[in-house]
This record gives C-alpha cells, sequence and structure tokens, in this order.
C-alpha cells in the first residue's frame, strides 16, 4: 500500500479548496441574478416592454394598413407609399419604358435605390406611436392625479434641466426663487455697524 505524502496532501487539500471557492462564487452570483431578476421594478419593466412592443405592432397596423393607403390615393401617388423609390444607379436589365415596378424587383436587378418611402412609413409611425403615447400619458395623468409627463425648466444659475416644482437644483444646489440674488448678508446694507 502506498502511503500519500504531504504534497499529495496539500494538493488534494488546494483542489477540495477551490472547488468550494467556486461553488461559493457560483452561489452568490445566481443569488445576486436573482435579487435583481425578481425585484419588482424589474419585473415592471419587462412586462411594460412587452407591451409596448404589443403596441407598436398595432400602431404600425393602424398606420401602414389605415392611413397610409388612403394617401397613396392622391393624383402624385401611382403605388403604397412604402414602394416609392428613386432608382439612383439602374441595373442591367432595366427598361426604359417599363423600369421597376418593386423595389424588390430593382434590388435583384442590382440596382441602387433611394427608399423614400420607406422612410416616410417609418416616419408617420413614429409620429403616431408618440402622439397616442402622448394621449395615453394624459389620459393617465387626468385619472391618477399623477402625471407621467414631467415639466422641466432650466437652473438659472448652472442651466441643467430640473423639474418644474423643485424648490432647489440638485445640481447646483441653488433655489429657484432667487433666494441667492437677494441680499443675505447679516451687516446692515448702509454700511454702518
Amino acid at each position: 500500500m502506498s502511503t500519500i505524502t504531504d504534497s499529495e496532501w496539500d494538493a488534494r487539500e488546494a483542489l477540495i479548496h477551490t472547488n468550494a471557492t467556486i461553488n461559493r462564487k457560483i452561489r452568490s452570483a445566481w443569488s445576486g441574478f436573482l435579487d435583481f431578476a425578481l425585484r419588482d421594478n424589474v419585473l415592471e419593466v419587462a412586462v411594460g416592454l412587452i407591451i409596448a412592443a404589443a403596441f407598436t405592432s398595432v400602431v404600425k397596423s393602424l398606420v401602414s394598413d389605415i392611413l397610409l393607403p388612403p394617401i397613396s390615393l392622391l393624383p402624385f401617388m401611382s403605388r403604397n407609399l412604402e414602394e416609392k423609390f428613386w432608382v439612383m444607379r439602374k441595373g442591367p436589365h432595366y427598361s426604359r419604358s417599363v423600369g421597376y415596378n418593386t423595389r424588390q424587383q430593382a434590388i435583384d436587378d442590382g440596382a441602387v435605390i433611394l427608399t423614400y418611402g420607406a422612410f416616410f412609413d417609418s416616419l408617420v409611425n413614429f409620429i403616431g406611436i408618440g402622439v397616442v403615447l402622448y394621449f395615453i400619458a394624459n389620459v393617465y395623468g387626468y385619472f391618477s392625479k399623477d402625471s407621467i409627463i414631467k415639466h422641466t425648466v432650466k437652473c438659472r444659475y448652472c442651466r441643467k434641466e430640473i423639474s418644474s416644482k423643485a424648490k432647489r437644483c440638485p445640481m447646483c444646489t441653488s433655489w429657484t426663487d432667487g433666494r441667492e440674488d437677494r441680499e443675505t448678508s447679516a451687516l446692515p446694507s448702509n454700511g454702518r455697524e
């Protein structure tokens, strides 16, 4: 039977200590992750993002499927707005009499195109989402008496944006009512003692 030398015992103890340290760090990291991920505000943000994604798809459908098709009926629009494009460099199979009917046809032919219709479609989607969200925020503020929209003003000393309800600027700690401009000295103003 072979005996275990001191160096082998030291190596085993080092492995056991390393294993315990790794387990402790993994448990600590997992515990920290759970503390972060399962906090109330993180879950609220996750739910809010899911609702926002669904809301965005509804507004995008409203703009693309309801609002923009009537705009495409205008005399200067010959196709759906998102299909409007300008050919910057023609492809090898470009026909001067017919041109390209769709963006995909131009792309497949190797043409370089500027798709201003898709940009305008995205711009209208953005404005539509912004208007609807602003409306929802105002309705929420009306019923809850707690506005989501925070009105701000610039601090007259440090020029940072602060809440219009603030008494002091959190950046430079000056009073927003102008106390620094008024005389605050304990000495009489006429110079007599």
